[in-house]
């Protein structure tokens, strides 16, 4: 049997697991990488590689700043702020969460402004009596939907522009804003689709939020400067994301800069990790590292491509291959995805002397458009924790979001770059 087939039964088992939740989903994960390693699809010493991922690092880091918000009643000062200003409608809120969320994933990385906002969102929630599962989910999709906005609004966008000129196309490379045409539509579409369809697929978990920390014998100007120190340090920690530094280390900095201000103590910092989001996303790195490896990713687009026959309208192959990149970004990184298609698409073009900033575009979309599955992307597993979710929460909400997207792309595409 072949190491593509191997890899793509692998995939099968675990969406299985992943779906009917048999066992949890960090378990599952963490044999996957397991199974990759024992089966021969990735070398043994990278089957735990995924723990020393930068993402997991900046979990990690994220997960102590955002507790340290919480430690300090940050949160829950700048959740009231909020509030007072959209009023505790769940409508408003959403929209008010996803059009902030939105707006800084499309200059900055689309995992740091969900970790940032995470416990912000959560003080909103505590201050207007909604649970955390109505607000969170949506956070998570608009960070993933801003980040279609420019060229850097994801770092695998511009995989698109290498793919390109490695063509010998280098006239045809995205500009910075050129995205907007297709990622503002869709960003609108999808904080309307979530406003009107989607809110009504999210659970509705009644949870205790946590409450302000006070300590009687501390002053109450100590936690006020408690809270401007915190505040100050998530301001760095933006900045610095902003500025295109390194992510984990500037999370890490961040959590160790909480903890020496005593924002938040050593034990609390300890037990403010999500260890099973930790696994999670550690787990599933291996799986994604198998999948364009062994040439499972690869297999699945040939296969389909051949399927549409010799001379395919470029039109169908534009939501053919939509489809391919949306199935494989749910269970391996978009940076992976679009690598993959990229130069598939840009070949089936070519053949079809179509323009291949069309296809391209297609294939771009829809591997950001991982809302069906918590691995699928880093903001996606960062509240699944917080939000309580169960992996069909994604799906029975991401699906739809996902045709949201492969609508207002055919509408969209074929205007602003005509195949022809």
């Amino acid at each position: 049997m072949s190491p593509a087939i191997t890899c793509l039964i692998v995939l099968v088992i675990v969406a299985v697991l992943f779906i009917t939740e048999i066992i949890p989903l960090a378990v599952t994960a963490i044999m996957a990488a397991m199974a990759c390693g024992l089966l021969g699809l990735i070398p043994m010493h990278e089957v735990f590689l995924g723990l020393a991922d930068d993402t997991v690092v900046l979990f990690g880091g994220m997960f102590i700043v955002g507790a340290s918000m919480f430690h300090t009643g940050l949160a829950q000062r700048i959740g009231a702020a909020v509030v007072r200003a959209c009023g505790t409608g769940e409508n408003k809120l959403m929209l008010g969460v996803m059009t902030i969320a939105a707006a800084l994933s499309s200059v900055l990385s689309n995992t740091g402004t969900c970790a940032c906002l995470i416990p912000v969102v959560k003080g909103i929630c505590a201050k207007a009596h909604i649970s955390c599962s109505r607000q969170l989910l949506p956070l998570a999709y608009a960070c993933g939907l801003g980040g279609t906005i420019t060229l850097i609004g994801t770092p695998p966008n511009i995989i698109a522009n290498v793919a390109l000129k490695t063509a010998g196309m280098e006239e045809l490379q995205f500009g910075f804003f050129e995205y907007a045409w297709l990622g503002i539509p869709i960003t609108v579409a999808g904080i309307l689709y979530m406003m009107l369809v989607g809110k009504y697929l999210l659970p509705n978990e009644k949870r205790d939020v946590p409450e302000e920390v006070t300590n009687d014998d501390e002053p109450a100007t100590c936690g006020t400067i408690r809270r401007w120190i915190c505040g100050l340090i998530l301001a760095a920690v933006v900045v610095s994301m902003a500025l295109g530094l390194p992510l984990h280390m500037v999370a890490i900095a961040g959590a160790i800069a909480c903890v020496l201000t005593r924002c938040i103590t050593e034990k609390a910092a300890y037990a403010s990790i999500d260890w099973m989001t930790i696994f999670l996303f550690a787990g599933m790195i291996p799986l994604a590292t198998a999948m364009n490896t062994s040439g499972a990713g690869k297999l699945i687009a040939d296969n389909v491509i051949s399927w549409m026959g010799g001379s395919p309208s470029v039109y169908l192959v534009t939501v053919v291959l939509f489809l391919i990149a949306v199935t494989l970004t749910q269970f391996m990184s978009n940076t992976a995805s679009k690598a993959l298609l990229c130069p598939v698409g840009i070949a089936i073009a070519a053949d079809l002397g179509a323009n291949p900033q069309a296809v391209l575009m297609a294939i771009l979309i829809a591997s950001s458009c991982a809302f069906a599955s918590p691995v699928g992307t880093p903001p996606n597993t960062l509240v699944l924790g917080p939000g309580h979710y169960r992996f069909m929460d994604y799906l029975k909400c991401g699906t739809g979001l996902v045709l949201v997207c492969l609508l207002v792309s055919c509408i969209v595409i074929p205007v602003v770059w005509p195949y022809y």
